[in-house]
C-alpha cells in the first residue's frame, strides 16, 4: 500500500473501532451485547417474528453455527425459541419470544441515541451520502483486477 492508502486504511479500522465499542457500551448498559440487538432487531423484521436458522444466519451475514450459538445462549435467557422447522427435518426456525420483543422495544430508543451519538450526529449529510456510497462499493462483488476508478483527493 502506497502511504495514502495506508492511512485510509488505518481511518476506516479506528473509525470501526470507536463507534462499535462505543454502541456496544451503550447496548451492555441496557443488558445486550450487539449480537443480541443484531438477532432480536432483524428477528423483528420477520413475518411472525420467525426465521429459518440458515434464512436468519443468511441476512445477518453470520455463520449458522455461529447464530446457534447465539440462539442457544438467547433461547436460555428468554428472548427467543427454537422450535423444529416443519420444511426441514434438520433445520429450526427461530422465534422472537414476548420477552423478546419487549426487552427490544426497551432497549432500541437507547440503540438508536447510541447511533446517532457515536456516528450519525458527528458527521455532516454529505459525509453520510459518502459512506452509503463506499458501502454499496464494497457490497459489490470483487472482481480480480478492478480498481475504483473515481479515487476521492
Amino acid at each position: 500500500m502506497d502511504p495514502d492508502q495506508e492511512r485510509a486504511w488505518r481511518a476506516f479500522l479506528r473509525i470501526m473501532v470507536a463507534v462499535q465499542t462505543g454502541t456496544a457500551r451503550d447496548l451492555a448498559a441496557v443488558g445486550l451485547s450487539e449480537a443480541d440487538y443484531e438477532v432480536l432487531s432483524t428477528l423483528s423484521e420477520r413475518p411472525d417474528h420467525t426465521s429459518t436458522l440458515g434464512e436468519q444466519a443468511d441476512k445477518m451475514g453470520w455463520s449458522r453455527s455461529r447464530l446457534s450459538r447465539q440462539a442457544t445462549r438467547m433461547a436460555a435467557r428468554g428472548l427467543l425459541k427454537r422450535t423444529p422447522d416443519p420444511n426441514d427435518g434438520r433445520g429450526c426456525l427461530l422465534v422472537l419470544t414476548a420477552q423478546g420483543l419487549e426487552v427490544l422495544e426497551g432497549a432500541a430508543p437507547a440503540h438508536v441515541e447510541s447511533v446517532r451519538r457515536h456516528f450519525i450526529d458527528r458527521l455532516a449529510p454529505q459525509d453520510l451520502i459518502a459512506i452509503e456510497r463506499i458501502a454499496r462499493k464494497l457490497e459489490e462483488p470483487h472482481v480480480d483486477g478492478d480498481h475504483a476508478p473515481d479515487r476521492l483527493p
